[in-house]
């Protein structure tokens, strides 16, 4: 479970008619796309355009579920929507500006903009309150743009779902490996720490032909109650035998923008059986986890629609029977692309209620987990178990793209 890391990819072209077919297929009369200072990303990756570019005065693109789209930009800058297919109107003040948004809005009532009711899933929610009240008033109803977001966003190719797997042999090996070398530090004189470990996957990354952004994460016994614990030098606890180490490890292919991540947790212990709390909390995890993973797979099996908030609610109903739901403080999943954090369905119903499906050919983890921070009653060891997989769904089918972790890893 890494921090989200913000980044920027290089401009694809639009699809214009995909997008259309998208807007009829959801009734919409078209989509908004606005506009100041970057303050949405997502359009300029779906419209294709420059991430990076200067923009310092309002723009709005329009494409209509049946017509041709429409431009509105300011004259000091008339040239910053010339890549997109469509007719161009210009402003200077911000009269003529509502007066030109109005008019190529005429003529449609259902609009999807970069919104969401009540900012629920705030991923999406990119337009400031102020434009949504200027497009309400010329007669406008606004819904939410977050399924079409994914479709256009989260929706991957074959050859992106194998730089998936092929990431993925790469870093199950790794992690391997990992706790092996692990195992013989800790029973060498020498030993070794969390940072220690950390430097040696890195290290094992970059020979694999990986990349990552930062991490990953080796947190030992109640660091590994921290589910965004990231060692330092300064802060590297000694991993000693009969310590409980969580490993979170997430790569993809190098010099590759399009490549897609492969992320996993797993748990172990070292040089001992574990207690029968951690076998309790570890078989509760596991069982969530596993959980989630069937609710998907039998909804793709069976051509049903499943949101991102019910495959949480499935793992997270299982924690809860088993009376640790204050202990599982995160989502279930989140959606995985080209950014590690990627824009279509995150598996929750906790830190939002995810309403976007689960969309065919898309990416994202399962990785609920339980966490005691601090000494908990009958048990003085403070710990966490987090389980991590990776699921891509394709039409009628839903797979786990790697191993999965079935007992504590006995290091």
């Amino acid at each position: 479970m890494p921090n989200a890391i913000i980044e920027t990819r290089s401009p694809t072209r639009m699809d214009l008619d995909a997008i259309q077919s998208a807007l009829r297929e959801n009734k919409f009369d078209g989509w908004l796309f606005y506009d100041h200072h970057h303050r949405d990303p997502l359009a300029y990756r779906i419209l294709g355009l420059d991430e990076a570019s200067f923009v310092s005065r309002r723009w709005f693109y329009f494409i209509p579920a049946h017509s041709h789209p429409a431009k509105l930009v300011h004259r000091i800058e008339s040239g910053k929507l010339d890549a997109l297919p469509g007719s161009k109107a210009e402003y200077s003040s911000w009269q003529e500006l509502e007066q030109k948004l109005e008019t190529i809005l005429a003529g449609s009532k259902r609009i999807a903009m970069q919104y969401s009711p009540r900012n629920a899933i705030m991923y999406i929610s990119m337009v400031d309150a102020g434009t949504v009240e200027l497009v309400r008033q010329l007669g406008k109803e606004i819904v939410s743009s977050a399924d079409l977001v994914s479709q256009f966003e989260a929706v991957l190719t074959e050859s992106q779902i194998a730089t998936h797997y092929a990431a993925q042999q790469k870093l199950d090996g790794i992690l391997q490996a990992g706790w092996q070398t692990m195992g013989q530090r800790t029973r060498s004189s020498l030993g070794t720490h969390e940072f220690d470990m950390v430097t040696w996957l890195l290290e094992a990354i970059e020979r694999e032909g990986l990349s990552t952004d930062h991490g990953p994460n080796v947190s030992v016994g109640p660091n590994s109650a921290d589910s965004h614990y990231e060692p330092t030098h300064a802060s590297s606890k000694p991993i000693r035998p009969s310590d409980f180490v969580l490993i979170d490890i997430w790569a993809r292919l190098a010099n590759n923008p399009n490549a897609i991540w492969y992320d996993i947790t797993w748990t172990g212990v070292v040089g001992r059986e574990p207690t029968e709390r951690e076998q309790l909390i570890f078989e509760t995890v596991r069982n969530a986890r596993d959980a989630a993973i069937a609710a998907i797979e039998k909804a793709f099996t069976a051509n049903t629609p499943i949101a991102g908030y019910q495959a949480d609610d499935a793992s997270r109903e299982l924690i809860r029977n088993a009376g640790f739901a204050d202990q599982f403080t995160h989502r279930t999943g989140h959606n995985i692309g080209t950014s590690l954090h990627g824009n279509g369905a995150n598996l929750d119903n906790l830190e939002t209620h995810d309403t976007r499906l689960i969309l065919p050919c898309t990416c994202f983890s399962v990785e609920p987990g339980i966490y005691f921070p601090s000494a908990y009653s009958g048990d003085s060891t403070a710990f966490g178990v987090r389980s991590e997989v990776n699921m891509i769904t394709r039409p009628g089918k839903a797979v786990v793209t790697g191993p999965r972790q079935t007992e504590l890893v006995r290091i």
